[in-house]
């Protein structure tokens, strides 16, 4: 009995070639923060966890009683100042410049920064 040897049938396998497709221009709108248009009170320099006081470098004049938007990476919300203090006295008003502590209702971060709200 011979053996018959079999030849595997050649399968042609056509390339299929895609084309690229036509690129969609998109515009994107960028919305910028509300805070942005805001006037700058300061930046948040440092926080105690344990009293809730966010220590805020002012870059204007701040009074007590103001209303504050704190925005940061992960913080966003808006609280009056009610109470402030500098060198653990408390104040009516900050200067430019000054360095008080502000009790806070949420979590700041350094760097997060501070706008006027009307």
């Amino acid at each position: 009995m011979a053996k018959k040897i079999k030849k595997a049938a050649k399968k042609t396998v056509k390339k299929v070639v895609k084309k690229p497709a036509a690129k969609k221009t998109v515009k994107k709108t960028v919305k910028k923060a509300a805070a942005k248009k805001l006037p700058l009170l300061g930046v948040v320099t440092h926080y105690y966890s344990g009293i809730g006081v966010g220590i805020i470098k002012c870059a204007t004049a701040v009074p007590s009683g103001a209303n504050a938007h704190f925005k940061g990476a992960t913080t966003d919300f808006v609280q009056t100042l009610d109470s402030m203090q500098y060198d653990r006295a408390p104040i009516t008003s900050a200067k430019k410049g000054q360095e008080v502590g502000v009790k806070v209702k949420d979590r700041v971060r350094e760097g997060d920064e501070v706008y006027a709200v009307k």
